[in-house]
C-alpha cells in the first residue's frame, strides 16, 4: 500500500497526480502501478480537492478514486515473499579475509576461499 504524498497524510493513494509542464496541465489518472519520482501519489480526499495553479488545466481521468484494497495478485505476490522468507537458507561457508593494500580510509581486501582448487 502506497500512502498519499501530500504531508502529513497517512491514507491510502488511490490516485496518480503528474504534471506536464509544457502544457500547463495536471494530469489526474488512477494510481500507477509502480511509484514514479516525478509523480505524486494522492489519497481520495486530496485526488477531489485537487486544483492546479492559476493558468493551467486539470485532466481528470476518472470522476472519483476509491480505494480498491488489495488485489488478488497481491495476495499472491505476499503469499510467494512469505514462503521464500520461511525457507531455509543454507549458511555461507566460513572464508578468511586478507587486506592486500591501503590507500587512506580504502582497503583492498582478498578473500581466501578453501574451495579454490
Amino acid at each position: 500500500m502506497r500512502q498519499c504524498s501530500r504531508s502529513a497524510c497517512t491514507n491510502a493513494a488511490v490516485a496518480t497526480l503528474t504534471y506536464v509542464y509544457a502544457d500547463s496541465t495536471a494530469v489526474l489518472g488512477p494510481l500507477a502501478h509502480l511509484a514514479e519520482p516525478h509523480s505524486y501519489d494522492l489519497c481520495a480526499e486530496h485526488a477531489e480537492r485537487l486544483t492546479a495553479p492559476r493558468g493551467w488545466e486539470v485532466v481528470r481521468l476518472m470522476p472519483e478514486f476509491e480505494d480498491a484494497g488489495p488485489s488478488p495478485d497481491d495476495l499472491s505476490a505476499l503469499a510467494d515473499a512469505v514462503r521464500e522468507a520461511g525457507r531455509r537458507r543454507r549458511p555461507a561457508e566460513p572464508s578468511t579475509v586478507t587486506e592486500t593494500a591501503r590507500r587512506g580510509h580504502l582497503r583492498v581486501l582478498r578473500a581466501d576461499d578453501d574451495n579454490s582448487a
